[in-house]
């Protein structure tokens, strides 16, 4: 039996000419100008100039600005990075809300968040939200943290 799906036509991948990708695979539709390591990409996604992605899951329709590093990172779908985020920064911290589910050194974004240019953000951490700068107190999430913006995933 044939298997069929429902897809967007979408043109293929555009990787720059400066780009490096290693062990990963590309979703149809996305921008790359940065360099990619061991990651999976989804569709619609642009990555920014010297932004560096390192065994990360990066899903639909995300907006990743330049200068970024996210290492071991599950960005859910339409999430924004803004210029110079940091995200996977420092040392491993047990996650202070739920242990089990945000370990293992990764960071998760939630759908529709915004991280605002020049945050970092430490490992075994949650953002959920669309987020501003004043956010975060010395433009930081120190690792094992959670922050969950009620009401503004959408």
């Amino acid at each position: 039996w044939k298997i069929y799906t429902r897809s967007n036509i979408l043109p293929p991948q555009y990787i720059s000419g400066d780009s490096v990708v290693e062990r990963s695979i590309i979703g149809e539709g996305s921008s790359i100008y940065g360099k990619i390591y061991n990651s999976v990409i989804g569709c619609g996604v642009t990555i920014g100039k010297d932004t560096v992605v390192r065994d990360s899951i990066i899903m639909n329709e995300v907006e990743i600005g330049d200068h970024v590093e996210l290492n071991k990172a599950i960005i859910a779908e339409n999430v924004v990075i803004r210029d110079g985020a940091r995200l996977g920064i420092g040392e491993e911290v047990e996650n202070e809300t739920d242990p089990h589910i945000y370990a293992h050194g990764i960071v998760t974004v939630g759908e529709h968040s915004v991280i605002p240019e020049g945050i970092t953000i430490g490992k075994n951490t949650v953002v959920s939200g669309k987020t501003v700068a004043s956010d975060y107190t010395d433009a930081t999430l120190p690792s094992g943290k959670s922050f969950i913006k009620a009401g503004e995933t959408s």
